[in-house]
């Protein structure tokens, strides 16, 4: 049995093994969290990722915990609504669509049940070396003992580990879009029911939607920013601040985000390498090709990501280089399509129109 060692935990790596579980490899799954992980935005499963999730036989529970929104309002600065819909939200498009929105927590977890009892996974440690030769790649990590596998993936995110030590520095690979995401967790204290609210007041804004049968809001605040320090407490003064600034609302958002838990602010990028793999290492989701939550598609990318690339480690068994080769080919067009969204229409989504080419733009069976 061939092994592979996954380095990520959310829903790229996951997701990746239980495709290579299903054809016969050994899985190793190594998370930095100590357990799975809390908190973040809705994110959307659209297009053909529905037919991944499907052949996972995750449709119906993803179905079952998806968002149930009634529709948004548009803020001006002052909270006085200047517009509404009830046919479509900026999180997740049209309402009356097949795609799901859902939870990122409650992604990672179906995912998860559906993987911990034939995978191993490792919390609480990370990988910190990587040496190939010809019979495989011995890994060490922060806390358990080193170990061979016959290849590794990266699928540990924007800020990839593994894609450091196989590839080189992050600079090289990362592109600024000139904004960075703030996501937190709150009380309802504006007393939102199944209706979310967004607003702009220069180059900050916000979007707000109740989760959890309303008892909670997510909280997304965005603001335009040349790149920053990647220091935690730092970004989260930067964004108290900014929030504090805001004629709506703004002290008792910015008195929730510094309260948070589970508070969350990183940079929008996109990684865009010429190639994924490098020897016996390959690259998965975010770690390879981030499109940025700007695109809404980062979470579908990832998981036809990880179908196509167990397929094609299947469709060549022994030979990862093959395999590696046509998963880059397979993927490169539908990665570029979609990374393209955040881009398209700067300070707002992409058109219907081009979300709705960028999702099916490639075929699992192709």
């Amino acid at each position: 049995m061939r092994t592979v060692l996954i380095s990520g935990g959310g829903i790229a790596g996951p997701a990746l093994a239980y495709w290579l579980r299903h054809h016969g490899f050994g899985v190793t799954v190594v998370e930095r969290g100590r357990g799975l992980r809390s908190g973040g935005q809705a994110v959307d499963v659209r297009g053909v990722a529905l037919d991944v999730i499907g052949r996972m036989d995750l449709l119906d529970p993803a179905r079952r915990v998806r968002t149930h929104m009634r529709g948004m309002s548009v803020l001006d600065p002052e909270g006085r609504e200047i517009d509404r819909s009830t046919e479509a939200t900026f999180s997740s498009g049209r309402l009356d669509s097949e795609d799901i929105e859902l939870l990122r927590e409650d992604l990672v977890r179906l995912v998860y049940e559906r993987t911990r009892g034939d995978v191993e996974y490792l919390f609480g440690d990370t990988v910190t070396a990587i040496e190939e030769d010809g019979a495989g790649v011995r890994v060490d990590f922060a806390r358990a003992a080193p170990r061979v596998f016959d290849l590794v993936i990266g699928a540990d995110g924007l800020h990839s580990t593994v894609r450091r030590l196989a590839f080189g520095p992050e600079e090289r690979f990362a592109h600024h879009l000139g904004s960075y995401l703030s996501v937190f967790t709150a009380d309802n204290f504006l007393g939102l029911e199944d209706w979310q609210v967004w607003l702009r007041d220069g180059d900050i804004g916000f979007g707000i939607m109740p989760v959890r049968d309303n008892t909670e809001l997510r909280v997304a605040f965005g603001f335009e920013s040349a790149p920053l320090a990647r220091d935690a407490d730092a970004l989260r003064r930067v964004v108290t601040e900014r929030l504090a600034s805001l004629r709506w609302e703004g002290p008792r958002l910015a008195e929730a985000a510094r309260r948070a838990p589970d508070f969350y602010c990183d940079a929008m990028a996109q990684i865009r390498m010429d190639r994924w793999s490098q020897g016996r290492v390959a690259l998965l989701g975010d770690a390879g090709y981030c499109p940025s939550p700007l695109s809404g598609q980062g979470t579908s990318v990832a998981l036809v990501g990880a179908h196509v690339l167990a397929d094609s480690l299947a469709q060549a068994p022994g030979d990862h280089t093959a395999a590696y080769a046509r998963y880059e080919e397979r993927m490169r067009d539908f990665v570029t399509l979609n990374q393209s969204l955040a881009t398209e229409n700067p300070g707002g989504p992409a058109a219907e129109e081009s979300v709705a080419h960028a999702k099916d733009a490639l075929s699992l069976d192709g």
